[in-house]
């Protein structure tokens, strides 16, 4: 069964996130939750026969052909939220929950729990619509939190832009820990979503523009949906140099 896959895996800039330097100053009650249901979604589909399991990837997982030409097939419009807890494999969820775990909390702190949510839940509609406006017919299911994902690191670029990152950067066949700010581990990676996608298109088996899609309109409702009074740090920091 071939799946587009909204994934992070072997796409990554060379380097492996391990955490953050910046504690959250509170439970991330959603990060948290939303961890738990990816994981929980993933177990039921392991426990369900071969066929049953393609059933039920092939009823909940965005299908865009299915919801562009009116077929009916799978379950409508709401895959553009099912899909977003289905994985491809267990490589293909444990790192998307890493990125969710190290950068979601502190996104979660400057939302607060109620915004987050809805921020990540539009990241992840808008990454899936991103990926249907560039392959409306495709018939291949389309699974994965990473759109969503892409939206929650744009935010942390956004508001923690000089956040230190412990990153595991593998060099040949020596492995070194680095400390990276956010906002160069971040923007690396962005950069190489959009070079991948201009290099390979639809053809790599990864929803890249779902990638690109879930990061841009993370970096515009990361404004609205902050609490009140956070500062959108790198903003900031860019009016200041401009003016």
């Amino acid at each position: 069964m071939a799946i587009a896959a909204e994934s992070h895996r072997g796409y990554d800039p060379g380097m492996i996130p391990i955490r953050d330097a910046l504690p959250s100053r509170r439970f991330p009650v959603v990060t948290v939750s939303l961890i738990v249901l990816n994981i929980a979604a993933y177990a039921f589909q392991a426990f369900l026969g071969s066929k049953a399991a393609v059933d039920f990837v092939y009823r909940f997982a965005l299908i865009p052909d299915a919801l562009t030409s009116g077929s009916g097939f799978g379950a409508g419009w709401v895959t553009l939220i099912t899909s977003l807890f289905l994985h491809g494999g267990l490589v293909h969820l444990l790192s998307n929950m890493l990125y969710l775990w190290i950068f979601g909390d502190n996104v979660e702190d400057a939302m607060g729990p109620v915004r987050f949510a809805v921020f990540y839940l539009l990241c992840g509609v808008v990454a899936s619509l991103s990926h249907i406006a560039i392959a409306p017919h495709s018939t291949v299911p389309l699974v994965g939190a990473s759109g969503a994902i892409a939206g929650v690191l744009a935010a942390y670029f956004m508001l923690f832009p000089y956040a230190r990152v412990l990153t595991l950067i593998p060099i040949i066949f020596f492995i070194r820990l680095v400390s990276l700010p956010a906002v160069y581990l971040l923007g690396f990676w962005f950069l190489l979503q959009i070079i991948n996608a201009g290099a390979y298109g639809m053809q790599s088996g990864v929803a890249w523009f779902a990638h690109i899609g879930g990061f841009l309109v993370g970096l515009v409702l990361v404004f609205p949906l902050r609490r009140p009074g956070v500062p959108v740090v790198l903003w900031h920091r860019i009016r200041r140099r401009f003016r």
